[in-house]
C-alpha cells in the first residue's frame, strides 16, 4: 500500500498541495482499522472526503456497495482516473464544503484539516449512520470535550447536541507524507435517535461562546447583538436576561439540554426568534 501510494507519486512527479491540506496517510494498519470501524457492507453508500492517491478508496470500494469521493485537485481527479477503474466509484470533482453531496449512509474520510469545522457542521445536517474520520488531535479533543472541561468549546456543544461522539486512536505525524506539523486522531460518530437529538439556535451558541468563560447572563448581554437584539434594548430586557436558566454557570459548563433551557427561555419571552437563524 506504501509502496503503491510512493510509485504513483514519482511517476507523476507529484508535489502535495499544502494550502489544500494533502498529507496522505502511508500506514496501511490504520486504514485497515477504520475501514472495521465503519462496518461496511454491500448495502452501504459511502462518502469520502479527500481521496488522495486513492488508498482509502480502494479499500472501501471492496467492501461497499458504492463510494463517493469528492476531491478538490483536478491533478488528483486525472491521476485517479487514470490508475484506476473502479466500477463502484464516482469521483466528484469540487470543493466538499460547496458542493451538493449525493446520498450515503456511511462516511469515512481522512479530512483536509483546514475544512474539518464546516464539513463537520455540514456532516450533521444529513442523516447518516456513521461517520469514521481523521482531525487533527486538537480539533479532535475539542469534540469529544465534556461541559467543564478545557477544551469544551462551541465545536463539543454543536456535536454533542447531534450525535454521539469517541476519539478512538492517536495518530503520530510520522503516518503521514508529508508529515503534518501537528498530530492527528480518529474519530468515530454516530447520530442521536431522533428523540434525543438537541436543536440548538446556532447564533445563540455564537453568542455564548464568545465569552465562554463568563456567566450565561454576562455573556448574553456582552453578545446580544448577534442574535438580533439591539444595542438600545438590552436595557429593556435586562431583567430577562439576569433571570435566564443556568444564569450563574460559566458558558463552557453548559451541557446542549442546559443550552436548549436558555434557547427556550428566551424564545418564550420573545428576545430570541424562533426556528434556528
Amino acid at each position: 500500500m506504501r509502496d503503491e501510494l510512493f510509485s504513483l507519486i514519482y511517476k507523476y512527479n507529484l508535489r502535495p498541495n499544502r494550502d489544500l491540506g494533502q498529507n496522505f496517510l502511508i500506514v496501511p494498519d490504520i486504514i485497515e482499522r477504520n475501514v472495521e470501524r465503519a462496518g461496511l457492507s454491500e448495502k452501504d453508500t459511502v462518502l469520502e472526503i479527500g481521496p488522495g492517491l486513492g488508498v482509502l478508496t480502494k479499500e472501501l470500494a471492496k467492501r461497499s456497495g458504492k463510494v463517493y469521493a469528492i476531491e478538490k485537485d483536478r491533478r488528483i481527479i486525472e491521476i485517479l482516473r487514470r490508475e484506476y477503474n473502479w466500477p463502484n466509484v464516482e469521483l466528484i470533482e469540487g470543493d466538499a464544503v460547496r458542493v451538493n453531496w449525493p446520498e450515503f449512509n456511511k462516511m469515512v474520510s481522512n479530512l483536509p484539516y483546514q475544512i474539518s469545522s464546516p464539513v463537520t457542521f455540514k456532516l450533521l445536517r444529513h442523516e447518516f449512520e456513521r461517520a469514521v474520520l481523521i482531525y487533527q488531535l486538537e480539533f479532535a479533543e475539542r469534540m469529544v470535550a465534556k461541559p467543564g472541561d478545557r477544551n469544551y468549546s462551541r465545536l463539543s456543544l454543536m456535536v454533542q447536541a447531534k450525535a454521539n461522539v469517541e476519539l478512538v486512536e492517536r495518530i503520530g505525524r510520522g503516518a503521514f507524507w508529508p508529515k503534518p506539523k501537528v498530530d492527528s486522531a480518529v474519530v468515530v460518530l454516530e447520530p442521536k435517535p431522533q428523540e434525543e437529538r438537541v436543536e440548538l439556535n446556532e447564533n445563540l451558541v455564537k453568542a455564548l461562546f464568545q465569552h465562554r468563560r463568563s456567566t450565561v447572563a454576562s455573556a448574553l448581554k456582552k453578545s446580544a447583538h448577534m442574535f438580533g437584539i439591539e444595542k438600545r434594548r438590552i436595557k429593556e430586557i435586562r431583567d430577562v436576561l439576569n433571570s435566564v436558566p443556568h444564569g450563574e454557570k460559566r458558558v463552557f459548563q453548559l451541557s446542549p439540554q442546559e443550552v436548549l433551557e436558555v434557547q427556550e427561555y428566551l424564545t418564550d419571552r420573545n428576545v430570541l426568534r424562533r426556528g434556528n437563524v
